[in-house]
C-alpha cells in the first residue's frame, strides 16, 4: 500500500485532515495503527470525529474601535460550554485576531496566538479538551474612514461576548451626543427588527425570488383569479420589502414612525447609514 493510500485510509478512519494524516504516516513509518495512536494522542482524531455533530450554541464577540469594528461567531454544542472559561478566553483572543485579519477566516486560522500556536491548532486542542464540536461561524469587519461605528450586544455572556451583536456605521461630519444616542438606538433597533438591507433595492435578489415563489404558491392554493392574484402578489411583495428594509421599518422606539422619519427629524443633512451587520447565535 502506497503512502497516499495509507493517508486516505487514515483520513477515513479518523476524520482528520490530509496534512495531519500525512505527518502521522511519516512519523509512524507507515504503520497505520501507530498513526491512529499518534493522532489520538494529539487530540486530532478525537476532535475531527466531533465535527460531524451540530454546534448551534456559542457566542458572538465584538472587537475594535469606532472606525474599525469586527464581529465573529464561534459555535459550540451546548450553552454550558459557551460559558466555559477556556472557551471564553479562546474566543476573546480570537476576536482581537479577527479584527486584525479583517474577518478573513483563512488568514485567521493560520494566525499565531499568544502561546505561539496557530488558531487552527489551538481550536483542535480546545475541541479535544472540552469534548464538543467548536467552529468559527460568521465574521464581519466594518471599516469606513469617513464614518463611526456603533455597537449593541444583547444577552451578554461576558465582557464583549453575547448571543447577538450588531454593528452599524453612520457617516456624518457632525460629532455630537445626538449622533451617539441615535447610533446606539439604531443598533438596538437592528437587533430587534432584523432588517435584510438598508433599502429595498439592496435586498438579495435570491431572497426576493424565494419570497415571490412562496407568495405565488400561496395564492395559487387559494384559487385566486390571475388578475386578482397579480395585484395581491404585488401588495404582499411591497409589504415584504418595506418590513425588511431598514429605512422603511417601523422604528422600535416609536412604531408609528419609520426609521427614515427619525433620520429626517434629526435634521442632519449629511447623515447616512453606510452599512450594518447583525449576527445571532443559531441563525
Amino acid at each position: 500500500m502506497s503512502d497516499i493510500e495509507k493517508v486516505k485510509k487514515l483520513r477515513e478512519a479518523t476524520g482528520a485532515g490530509f496534512k495531519d494524516c500525512n505527518l502521522a504516516i511519516k512519523e509512524s513509518n507507515g504503520d497505520l495503527d501507530k498513526a491512529v495512536e499518534i493522532l489520538r494522542v494529539k487530540g486530532i482524531s478525537k476532535a475531527s470525529k466531533k465535527m460531524s455533530r451540530d454546534a448551534k450554541e456559542g457566542v458572538v464577540a465584538v472587537s475594535g474601535d469606532s472606525k474599525k469594528t469586527s464581529i465573529i461567531e464561534v459555535n459550540c454544542e451546548t450553552d454550558f460550554v459557551a460559558k466555559n472559561d477556556d472557551f471564553i478566553n479562546f474566543v476573546k483572543e480570537l476576536s482581537e485576531l479577527n479584527n486584525k485579519n479583517d474577518s478573513n477566516v483563512e488568514s485567521l486560522k493560520t494566525s499565531k496566538m499568544k502561546d505561539g500556536n496557530t488558531v487552527e491548532n489551538n481550536l483542535v486542542a480546545l475541541i479535544a479538551k472540552i469534548g464538543e464540536k467548536i467552529t468559527i461561524g460568521k465574521t464581519k469587519t466594518i471599516l469606513n474612514n469617513s464614518s463611526n461605528n456603533f455597537r449593541y450586544l444583547h444577552t451578554v455572556v461576558k465582557d464583549n461576548l453575547a448571543k447577538l451583536a450588531v454593528v452599524v456605521s453612520l457617516e456624518t461630519k457632525e460629532n455630537s451626543e445626538i449622533i451617539n444616542a441615535f447610533g446606539k438606538q439604531l443598533s438596538m433597533h437592528i437587533a430587534a427588527s432584523n432588517p435584510l438591507a438598508i433599502e429595498s433595492s439592496l435586498i438579495d435578489e435570491e431572497i426576493i425570488n424565494k419570497e415571490q415563489e412562496l407568495v405565488t404558491e400561496e395564492l395559487k392554493n387559494l384559487g385566486k383569479p390571475e388578475d386578482i392574484a397579480k395585484k395581491i402578489s404585488l401588495g404582499k411583495m411591497n409589504k415584504f420589502k418595506e418590513e425588511n428594509s431598514l429605512l422603511t421599518q417601523a422604528w422600535v422606539m416609536e412604531p408609528k414612525k419609520k426609521v427614515q422619519d427619525v433620520i429626517n427629524e434629526l435634521a442632519i443633512k449629511d447623515l447616512t447609514i453606510k452599512e450594518f451587520s447583525r449576527i445571532k447565535i443559531g441563525d
